[in-house]
């Protein structure tokens, strides 16, 4: 079996899921001004340990938040274990910095492990290769180490094998004392332009011991599905081990989905966020994507052989915010009656019409309608191609008809809607069973 299929067999799962929950949480919820806080105020660790002091979320209810996940569709979910901030939401063995020594006194991680395979959710962990709290971790210098233009810390010298070894025993952790894990999303590689000819200069690939990580990783749990973020190219006919087994793009949009260098499909996920910060900040309301803006951008990855990732930041005390929890009812109340135009589609054989878009699942054609035109509702190009054509929503049959001018678009089929707008001003879809 070739690497690609390989890939194809692990992702098999994730492609038909489609929709997943991101969760980024840890001691940043406390100031509330995002998880980066600590690198764009540049706060020292001494200052930044306040935070892990007083850390205690009281609300936390890893079953509240498995029930928001599932009553919104979603199929997986992943919560981020350690942030850039290095704190843990683990009871790791090789560090003080975890929630088992704040004044919670709980795995974090665990309690989500089983609230959300309670719910029959699959679980992913998200692991950050950068730390700011570890001493070997570059500091002056680094692109976004908080201390990176602080001359005191100049001259400090790194034994990065140290941190390699503390973040892979980390990793063998998480993939260890949890059970089955289905998907592990690192997050970064980039490049240092001031340290240019330094061990730190690319933080990419082999810097973080890709290939020997990925071997553990393999070995632990050979069906769990890595991202792309260790710094090889998942696009490449045969992709190096470290690759990863799916592209990520954040908050942007692939033009036409993504494929390798033989335009074969490659699995992807976008991942984004309800409003404009990962962790919790005390956003306005107007902050918020509106719920029709995140159904059309999953109706789009979708209808490019993608995912989408959508994130929550709860609070300090742990628990959702109320803009995040509306948003997620309403996705719910759209899935659940919409959901087979979602999991297990892809890409249409058909090209993208001007009235919204298709996702496709072998004979069944699924046309999300974003604005309702004058007329008959035509569907271009599927003359003669169509079976049977329903309201996806309550199964209503609808008659496919040739209004009065179709002479004029004679390779072109048109449905009978009875009202003038949409039945759902978001999205109405329609179930059409091609012949």
């Amino acid at each position: 079996m070739t690497g690609y299929e390989e890939r194809e067999k692990r992702t098999e799962w994730f492609r038909e899921a489609r929709f997943g929950m991101f969760i980024h949480w840890g001691l940043y919820a406390i100031p509330a001004r995002g998880e980066w806080v600590k690198s764009t105020e540049k706060i020292s660790t001494e200052e930044y340990n306040k935070y892990f002091e007083e850390f205690n979320p009281v609300r936390y209810n890893p079953k509240e938040w498995a029930k928001y996940a599932k009553e919104a569709g979603m199929k997986y979910a992943v919560l981020t274990t350690k942030h850039h901030d290095g704190f843990c939401l683990f009871d790791s063995q090789y560090t003080d910095f975890k929630s088992t020594n704040t004044k919670c006194g709980r795995d974090l991680v665990k309690e989500y492990v089983d609230a959300f395979r309670e719910e029959g959710i699959k679980i992913g962990f998200y692991y950050s290769l950068l730390d700011w709290h570890h001493p070997d971790y570059p500091h002056y210098g680094d692109r976004q180490h908080p201390m990176r233009d602080n001359e005191e810390f100049k001259d400090i010298k790194h034994n990065w094998e140290n941190y390699i070894s503390y973040f892979h025993n980390q990793v063998r952790e998480l993939l260890t004392n949890y059970g089955k894990i289905d998907v592990i999303w690192f997050d970064f590689s980039y490049d240092n332009d001031r340290l240019s000819g330094t061990e730190f200069e690319h933080m990419s690939g082999e810097t973080w011991r890709a290939t020997d990580l990925v071997k553990m990783i393999r070995s632990l749990q050979p069906d769990i599905i890595i991202d792309n973020r260790l710094g090889g190219d998942a696009r490449k006919e045969e992709p190096d081990l470290h690759s990863g087994d799916f592209v990520s793009p954040e908050c942007m949009m692939p033009a036409t989905g993504e494929l390798d260098t033989l335009g074969r499909p490659v699995p992807w996920e976008l991942c984004l966020t309800l409003n404009e910060n990962w962790g919790y900040a005390k956003n306005k309301p107007w902050d918020y994507k509106t719920t029709e803006n995140v159904l059309h951008m999953l109706v789009e990855c979708v209808s490019k052989n993608g995912n989408m990732l959508i994130n929550v930041g709860p609070n300090a005390k742990g628990e959702f915010p109320k803009d995040s929890i509306r948003i997620l009812k309403e996705i719910g109340e759209w899935m659940r009656v919409n959901g087979d135009g979602i999991y297990g589609c892809g890409i249409s054989e058909f090209s993208k019409p001007e009235w919204g878009r298709y996702t496709q699942n072998g004979k069944m054609l699924y046309a999300h309608i974003y604005d309702r035109r004058v007329g008959g509702f035509r569907l271009e190009g599927l003359e003669g191609k169509l079976k049977k054509a329903r309201i996806l929503e309550d199964g209503a049959e609808l008659k496919l008809t040739r209004p009065w001018n179709g002479e004029d678009y004679p390779e072109d089929a048109y449905v009978e809607l009875d009202i003038a707008g949409l039945y759902d001003e978001r999205d109405t879809v329609l179930e059409l069973e091609l012949l």
